[in-house]
């Protein structure tokens, strides 16, 4: 896990190490064991290391094949690389390492870009070889890539900060980003991102850059969501998703050479893997949980869930609990550790966590995706039961944060245009290779949003403190599986029927049968005191005012009446605003 970034030229000047060291230097805290460069002509490869895997220089980044020149850096982890390892041995590649890094530049030697659909786990790289660029990304999004491009240079970075600190980026506000931004809940889908001057490549991805600046892209994996020929009783269903799920805990843990911890937050889904884990003998076990104060109208932890779970396995269990006043005063850390804006309150209770768990452990376990991908958000029976109007009306209705109208209502002129998110989630909705609606709804969650939501929180949030976090629910055999499953076998029982079944007997009924939650946040989700004197000194602030992006009399409304103003997922809607301000003003 690490930071990568790179600039190749086109105007026949040679990329200079002050430029790539400004990149690397916004790069620092996701590799904070290394640091690397590499220079051939018109492109120069930067990168900053975790050391996760073969910790000795070997392993070091960028990584150069002496014999054809080809240069590698790389961020994620390859959990099938000892395979891959001896396969390629056995075609006659010599390896001078033994992690997963040399792994992928030979397989790209030996397979060319069809290398990508033999990699299992997160990944993006770069290759150089002699005078073309080839990019990835892996199949479900994990790990980021961002690039820019004009017609003299062209580079790339794991944040856009990297990109904007080599200078040169346009970062006006991409309008249709912004529609994005405040229908889907902060979600910007590939290929866009707010800023004008920054793209990012698409989840399970490739992209090709010749030396005349001409871009290819191509996609080499989709998800496709239907019942197989031979149909399966729910008894198969079960243990078919029981067995991948364990192979996916299981491959998350073997694949490292440093302690692998799980941050468990009490729910389903993280105990769980806890149970899992347990199952598969993994000794010395460390669990990490944290909590927050209690405000009258809801407790704020998860103790009374995550502490049987611990002592049930008899883990090395740490708990956090973290004053309301600290969680103001550290929201600004948070928002400087974001790639792209993010209104999930718990981007800053991810962040806290992550800070303590780094001082233990380097690699995590996390359960994020198993919602998207098992069907247990409240809104997936809301939109099953629809039975009349378009995917797209039946998808709007129970989803969107706010309907073409109000967005038109909030932002002044320069920045209304048709309904983008409209088009853009019709579009998806109507792929073929789904059976049903909620086949394509949860195929569409799993592919698009579920990235640039709660998959992008993590990987910012725990990389800032040089912390590795692995989601198995997001093994790409399990989501394959999961998909062909038929809905009812996870809309049932509340949502997430097939884990809960599993669970049975694993971890304790109260945790099993509990009303779905949400990471707690009390002191940011009540929006009253000093959270909404926060919220009110950014949008009445000089430049909010001097931006131009909100229609003033939109946010005198909200202002009105703070906690009147919900989200259909009850989301605060005064609290997007005041984000995305926040983090304009913090990142340009």
């Amino acid at each position: 896990m690490c930071g990568i970034a790179g600039e190749f030229r086109f105007d026949g000047q040679a990329p200079a190490a002050d430029t790539m060291a400004r990149m690397l230097a916004r790069l620092a805290r996701r590799g904070p064991d290394a640091e690397g460069q590499h220079a051939d002509g018109a492109l120069r490869l930067g990168h900053r290391r975790l050391a996760i895997i073969d910790l000795s220089p070997r392993s070091a980044q960028p990584m150069v094949d002496a014999a054809t020149g080809a240069a590698l850096v790389f961020n994620g982890t390859i959990y099938n690389y000892p395979e891959l390892r001896a396969e390629l041995i056995s075609r006659g590649h010599a390896f001078h390492s033994d992690g997963d890094t040399e792994v992928i530049l030979r397989a790209w030697l030996e397979w060319g870009e069809a290398c990508v659909e033999r990699l299992h786990g997160m990944f993006a790289f770069a290759i150089r070889n002699r005078d073309t660029l080839f990019l990835a990304r892996d199949r479900l999004g994990i790990k980021p890539l961002y690039f820019s491009a004009t017609p003299q240079v062209f580079r790339f970075a794991s944040t856009p900060q990297a990109l904007i600190a080599a200078g040169g980026v346009d970062t006006g506000i991409d309008a249709v980003a912004l529609h994005h931004l405040f229908t889907l809940h902060a979600v910007v889908p590939a290929p866009r991102t707010i800023y004008q001057g920054v793209r990012k490549l698409a989840p399970g991805a490739t992209m090709k850059v010749n030396a005349r600046g001409e871009i290819a892209q191509r996609s080499y994996w989709s998800l496709k969501a239907q019942r197989p020929a031979m149909p399966k009783r729910a008894a198969e269903w079960t243990e078919a998703i029981h067995e991948s799920l364990r192979q996916a805990v299981k491959k998350r843990i073997e694949i490292a050479d440093v302690k692998v911890g799980v941050l468990l937050s009490g729910g389903l889904d993280s105990s769980l893997l806890v149970a899992l884990l347990a199952e598969q003998g993994v000794p010395d076990l460390m669990t990490f949980s944290v909590g927050f104060e209690d405000q009258p109208e809801e407790r704020g932890s998860e103790f009374e869930y995550s502490d049987p779970v611990a002592a049930m396995y008899g883990t090395r269990h740490h708990k956090y609990l973290i004053p309301n006043a600290e969680v103001l005063r550290r929201l600004p850390e948070a928002v400087d550790a974001m790639s792209e804006p993010m209104f999930a309150q718990d981007a800053v209770a991810f962040y806290l966590l992550a800070e303590q768990v780094s001082k233990t452990v380097k690699v995590v376990q996390s359960g994020q995706g198993a919602d998207e991908v098992f069907g247990g958000y409240f809104w997936y029976p809301r939109m099953a039961a629809e039975t009349t109007g378009s995917a797209l009306a039946r998808f709007r209705k129970h989803y969107f944060d706010r309907d073409h109208d109000e967005f038109l209502e909030m932002v002044q002129s320069a920045y209304r245009g048709p309904d983008h998110t409209g088009e853009l989630v019709a579009a998806h909705l109507t792929e073929p290779f789904a059976d049903e609606f909620i086949d394509q709804v949860l195929r569409m969650d799993t592919t698009m949003l579920i990235t640039d939501d709660p998959v992008k929180r993590v990987d910012n949030m725990t990389m800032a403190w040089g912390l590795e976090a692995r989601v198995p629910f997001l093994d790409h055999q399990l989501v394959e599986l999961a998909a062909a499953m038929p809905p009812e076998l996870k809309l049932a029982s509340e949502g997430k029927h097939v884990l809960k079944e599993i669970a049975r007997g694993l971890i304790p009924d109260a945790v099993i049968d509990r009303k779905k939650g949400y990471f707690p946040m009390p002191a940011l989700k009540y929006v009253r005191g000093e959270f909404l004197d926060f919220m009110r000194d950014i949008l009445d602030s000089h430049a909010c005012r001097a931006r131009g992006l909100y229609n003033r009399a939109y946010v005198d409304t909200l202002l009105a009446a703070p906690e009147q103003h919900h989200t259909r997922i009850q989301g605060s809607k005064l609290w997007h605003l005041a984000l995305l301000e926040f983090w304009l003003q913090k990142h340009g």
